[in-house]
């Protein structure tokens, strides 16, 4: 069995996608420090043929607390975003096949980062026809104060997983030997660029899946994220 574990990213980039819908089990870290500087509750988006970041607002909190823990801000403006991305894009080709989706994962009545979070990926994999198995970190019974490599063993053992894919990033946290000396096939997964028409003149790469959807037809979508990569 095949499985890949990531933290959960609003919106991400469309090799989220490719790890997610490349394995037999995806499961998403909820029980893991919120970190600010990464992309779980950010990313970008084409404005006016430049990239311009869009955010998830949160209450204040202690930055101890793991994902699961943090909550969406009270005066968080779901209509203001969805005007950002109706602006941005309401001129895409795929814009009326792509919006109902989108506003349905904004309009989604969960103040909870992680539930918000789980559900967005949900519906998106609905969306492109990804039917891998969605799993949460901390349903599963192993000792969750494991660290990194550890932690992903632990996981990989407890479901039953032969082989494991990391996206291209974690080569140099997680070891070959140590993972096949454990029964585990470790794999890297690195995307290619996927280059597109979008409204301007020059190609913006590696922004949210919301640009990759509003400017491409669901096949070409599909068959992206399928075949648009790397293995190592």
């Amino acid at each position: 069995m095949k499985l890949a574990i990531m933290q959960p990213y609003f919106l991400p980039y469309i090799g989220y996608f490719q790890l997610l819908a490349g394995v037999d089990m995806f499961m998403i870290y909820d029980n893991i420090k919120y970190t600010k500087k990464g992309w779980i509750n950010r990313n970008r988006m084409l404005l006016n043929g430049k990239d311009a970041m869009f955010t998830l607002p949160l209450k204040n909190a202690s930055d101890s607390l793991d994902i699961r823990e943090r909550e969406l801000a009270e005066d968080f403006n779901q209509e203001k975003l969805l005007s950002q991305f109706k602006g941005a894009y309401h001129q895409a080709p795929q814009f009326a096949q792509t919006f109902p989706l989108i506003e349905r994962i904004i309009h989604y009545e969960d103040s909870n980062l992680f539930r918000f979070l789980h559900h967005s990926i949900v519906r998106t994999c609905d969306h492109l026809g990804i039917k891998t198995e969605i799993k949460i970190s901390s349903d599963i019974a192993i000792d969750h104060d494991l660290k990194s490599q550890d932690k992903v063993l632990a996981l990989c053992e407890a479901v039953g997983a032969t082989k494991y894919v990391n996206a291209i990033g974690g080569v140099e946290l997680y070891s070959k030997k140590t993972f096949m000396e454990r029964g585990v096939d470790l794999k890297f997964i690195q995307s290619k660029t996927f280059e597109y028409p979008q409204l301007g003149d020059i190609f913006v790469p590696w922004l949210s899946m919301i640009d990759v959807m509003m400017f491409n037809p669901l096949n070409a979508i599909q068959d992206a994220i399928s075949t648009n990569y790397e293995l190592s």
